[in-house]
C-alpha cells in the first residue's frame, strides 16, 4: 500500500495519468502535483497528449471541500479498491508517480513537533519550528491586537460623540394639496404650495400642514381661539388689540 508523509492527500488519478493533491492539516490549502501521463495507456490507446492543459507544475491553490467527514476518508486505505481494475503494469506506474508527488510537494510541508500536524509554509512558524496554532507568529499577534484595540476605541469615541445637531420636529412628508411626496425643501415638490409648519392658535406648537388638531394640546387647527386679556382675564374675539373689558393691550 502507498504510505504518505501525510494522510490528509486526495488521488486525483485517472486510467490516463496520475497526480495528486495534498492538504494542509491547518488551514486546509492544498498543493497539487504535476500531471504524469500513464504510459500504459498511452500505448493501449495510441493516443498522444492526454495531459495537456492538465498543468506540469504542482501549484498551491485554497479551497479544499470543507466536509471534516470527507476529509478523513482521504488516504490509502481506501484508495486501493478504487483502482482494483487497473492492470498490474499501470499499478507500478501509479506507485512511482505517488512517490515521485510526494517529493516534490513535501518540501512545502513541515511537521509541526508540538502537535505533529503537517502544516504549509504559511502555516508554519520557523522561529520556533512549531505549527502557527502551537506557536503563533509574535508580529501577527501583535497586529490583530493593535487592530482590535483600535476597533474598540473607535467605537468607545462613537459612543459619545455627536453627529448630529438639529430640532426634533415633525416634518410635512406628503404634500396637504396634491398629496404627493412633497421633499424636504420649504415648498411641494410637485405643486409649490407652502409646507411651512402650522402653528396652533392656542399654546403655539408647530404642526404638519393638514393636521386638524394640535398634536400638542388637542385645540383645533381651524377653529378660531380667543384672546385672554393678561390684566383681567377677559376674553377678546380674535385679531382684537385692546381688552375691551380693562382696555390693556393684548
Amino acid at each position: 500500500m502507498m504510505q504518505s508523509f501525510t494522510r490528509n492527500y486526495e488521488d486525483n488519478s485517472t486510467e490516463a495519468g496520475f497526480q495528486f493533491t495534498f492538504y494542509c492539516d491547518l488551514c486546509q490549502d492544498g498543493y497539487k502535483s504535476g500531471f504524469v501521463e500513464s504510459e500504459t495507456y498511452k500505448k493501449s490507446r495510441g493516443l498522444r497528449g492526454l495531459a495537456s492543459g492538465a498543468g506540469v507544475l504542482g501549484s498551491l491553490f485554497g479551497g479544499r471541500l470543507g466536509d471534516l467527514g470527507y476529509s478523513l476518508e482521504r488516504g490509502g486505505d481506501i484508495l486501493s479498491g478504487r483502482f482494483e481494475g487497473m492492470s498490474p503494469e499501470w499499478q507500478k506506474e501509479h506507485e512511482k508517480a505517488f512517490e515521485r508527488a510526494k517529493n516534490e510537494v513535501q518540501r512545502h510541508f513541515h511537521r509541526c513537533h508540538g502537535c505533529h500536524q503537517w502544516v504549509c509554509d504559511s502555516c508554519y512558524n520557523e522561529d520556533e519550528m512549531l505549527c502557527t496554532d502551537c506557536a503563533p507568529r509574535q508580529e501577527v499577534e501583535v497586529a490583530k491586537a493593535k487592530s482590535v484595540a483600535m476597533r474598540r476605541n473607535i467605537d468607545e469615541y462613537a459612543e459619545g460623540a455627536t453627529v448630529w445637531k438639529g430640532k426634533l420636529e415633525s416634518k410635512t412628508v406628503v404634500c396637504p394639496s396634491c398629496s404627493k411626496p412633497a421633499g424636504t425643501g420649504k415648498f411641494c415638490n410637485n405643486c409649490g404650495v407652502s409646507l411651512a409648519l402650522a402653528v396652533c392658535p392656542k399654546c403655539g406648537e408647530k404642526n404638519a400642514q393638514g393636521v386638524r388638531f394640535c398634536n400638542q394640546c388637542g385645540t383645533s387647527m381651524s377653529a378660531p381661539v380667543k384672546q385672554k386679556c393678561p390684566n383681567c382675564g377677559e376674553e377678546n374675539l380674535p385679531g382684537t388689540k385692546f381688552c375691551g373689558s380693562c382696555g390693556s393691550k393684548l
